[in-house]
C-alpha cells in the first residue's frame, strides 16, 4: 500500500506495507512512477518527499510470486528489468521537482537505489543502506552500477558490490550518499523543513538545475556549458526570474511561485 497526500505544494509518499519491510510489488512500483509522474506536470506541487513506515524504508522488490525459473523464455528478466525497476528510478531522476528520501529505516537492492536516485537523502540514525544482490547471487540492477560509481567513485561502489555488507546512516554520509543523518525523531521533521523550503523556491530553476547536474556526469565539458546557457535562456523566461531579479534591485526577499 502507499499512502499519498499533498500539502504546501510538497507529494508525500510513503511507503506502507511494514510487514513486509515496504518490499516494493509490481503494482505499487507502478503506482510510484505513476506519483512523480503526476508531480512533475501538476504545477501545484513544487517539492516531492519519499518516506515510510515501520523498521524498513524498502527492503527492495518483492520476489515472491513471480514466475518459476524454469518457465522463463530468454529475454523475460531483461523485459522485466527494463520495465519496472529501471523505469522506477528513471522516474525519480527525471521528476521536474526535487525529490527528497527520508530513509526510516532498511533500504536494501532497489529500495536503496530508489533512495540514491534522488536528489537529497536525510536519513535516520538506524537507518541502513544493503546492496544485497551478491547475497542472492544475482548482479545488481535497478541503475544500482550506474548511480553509486558516479556518487561515490568506482571503487567504493565495487566494494559495496561485491560483499553486499549493511552500510550504516553515518558510513553512507561520510561517504557523501546521504545529505544529513539527523535522529529517528526528527527525521519528519527535517524532511519536512526542507521540503517546504524547496517548495517556495523557483521551481523551474530547480528542475533546469536539476537537468543539468544529473545530465552533467554523461557528457563533456563543451556539451555541458552548451546546455548550461540554453539552460539559462529558457529560464530567464520565467516569471520567477524576473521576480528573483526585482527583488534583489529593490533590495526585499523574492516571492517565487513555481511560475
Amino acid at each position: 500500500m502507499i499512502l499519498h497526500t499533498t500539502a504546501t505544494h510538497v507529494s508525500w509518499i510513503t511507503l506502507n506495507r511494514p510487514e513486509a519491510m515496504n518490499a516494493l510489488t509490481p503494482d505499487q512500483r507502478d503506482h510510484l512512477i505513476q506519483l512523480f509522474e503526476a508531480a512533475s506536470a501538476n504545477p501545484d506541487v513544487r517539492a516531492v518527499v519519499i518516506t515510510a513506515t515501520g523498521r524498513g524504508f524498502c527492503a527492495g522488490a518483492d520476489l515472491r510470486g513471480g514466475p518459476p525459473a524454469g518457465d522463463r523464455v530468454a529475454g523475460d528478466v531483461a523485459r522485466v528489468i527494463r520495465q519496472g525497476a529501471q523505469r522506477l528510478i528513471t522516474a525519480v531522476l527525471d521528476c521536474e521537482k526535487p525529490v527528497i528520501a527520508a530513509v526510516n529505516g532498511t533500504a536494501a537492492g532497489i529500495g536503496a537505489h530508489l533512495a540514491y536516485a534522488c536528489d537529497l537523502v536525510i536519513a535516520a540514525e538506524s537507518a541502513r543502506f544493503i546492496e544485497v544482490f551478491v547475497r542472492r547471487g544475482l548482479v545488481p540492477d535497478g541503475a544500482g552500477a550506474y548511480l553509486l560509481p558516479r556518487l561515490i567513485g568506482p571503487q567504493r561502489a565495487k566494494e559495496l558490490m561485491f560483499f553486499g555488507d549493511a552500510l550504516t546512516a553515518a558510513d553512507a554520509e561520510r561517504l557523501g550518499l546521504v545529505n544529513r543523518v539527523v535522529p529517528d525523531e526528527e527525521l519528519e521533521k527535517t524532511a519536512r523543513t526542507w521540503a517546504e523550503r524547496l517548495a517556495t523556491g523557483p521551481t523551474r530553476s530547480l528542475a533546469l538545475t536539476k537537468h543539468l547536474v544529473n545530465a552533467s556526469l554523461d557528457t563533456d565539458r563543451s556539451t555541458a556549458l552548451t546546455a548550461e546557457a540554453t539552460a539559462q535562456e529558457i529560464n530567464m523566461t520565467t516569471a520567477d526570474a524576473k521576480e528573483g531579479v526585482t527583488s534583489f534591485v529593490e533590495r526585499r526577499s523574492p516571492d517565487f511561485r513555481g511560475r
